[in-house]
């Protein structure tokens, strides 16, 4: 109930239809967002902007000035630097395949009480305060407090690493505790391998869990070495 008031939601009727379209367009849609991505010539070039790197390469030049007889000095210098810009580049390519990865976990379609009547929509149209339904089988479009529990299981090895089904229950969790001991609530990600349930939506998109491990992935920045 007290879940209910703070999202200000109906339990046995769900939102209403212009409610639902006022918070979407309020919060946003329920989806992972993505920087721009750059082309792989850019990003190539962006690796030879670091001091050390330009320094090695003026280094470079300047030994085959003074020499040129002693090319094969330069020609290391400039194959290690190429290298390095490579590996950077794959480095890089990882970090955006993860994040794609993530984005392909998000359900397509689920289960929602809207205006007191259960309906299928896109999972990127769920909003907080959406009354979701749950059976076996079904991915879980976003983060949410447990109202209804019919013997519920959660596969949420995605997020947390634990191997075994989650039993869920409706009940009360006093104090603070691990993400994979909240087992009165459901994360974007995971999905029903046992029972059926039902949740109250309360993160979407980006600040879903999920989410944060994508915010993380977008943020990485080159660290420099020691």
């Amino acid at each position: 109930n007290e879940v209910e008031k703070k999202l200000n939601t109906n339990l046995d009727k769900g939102l209403t239809s212009n409610e639902a379209q006022n918070r979407l367009d309020k919060n946003g849609k329920n989806e992972l967002t993505e920087k721009k991505k750059q082309s792989m010539l850019i990003k190539f070039f962006l690796e030879f902007k670091d001091v050390l790197i330009i320094i090695l390469m003026v280094a470079a030049v300047v030994s085959l000035i003074i020499d040129p007889r002693e090319w094969v000095e330069s020609l290391i210098i400039f194959i290690v630097i190429i290298i390095n810009a490579i590996l950077g580049i794959i480095q890089e390519n990882k970090a955006e395949k993860s994040l794609e990865a993530l984005k392909k976990m998000s359900s397509p379609m689920c289960k929602v009480l809207r205006d007191g009547k259960i309906i299928e929509i896109p999972s990127k149209e769920v909003t907080i305060g959406d009354e979701v339904h749950l059976e076996a089988g079904d991915y879980i479009p976003a983060d949410g407090r447990i109202i209804e529990n019919a013997s519920m299981k959660v596969d949420e090895s995605a997020l947390t690493g634990e191997s075994l089904a989650v039993e869920k229950q409706t009940d009360i969790i006093d104090g603070q505790v691990a993400l994979g001991d909240r087992t009165n609530m459901v994360y974007s990600g995971s999905f029903v391998t046992y029972g059926r349930g039902k949740f109250l939506v309360t993160a979407i998109g980006m600040e879903t869990e999920v989410g944060k491990i994508a915010q993380l992935l977008k943020s990485t920045e080159e660290k420099k070495t020691p």
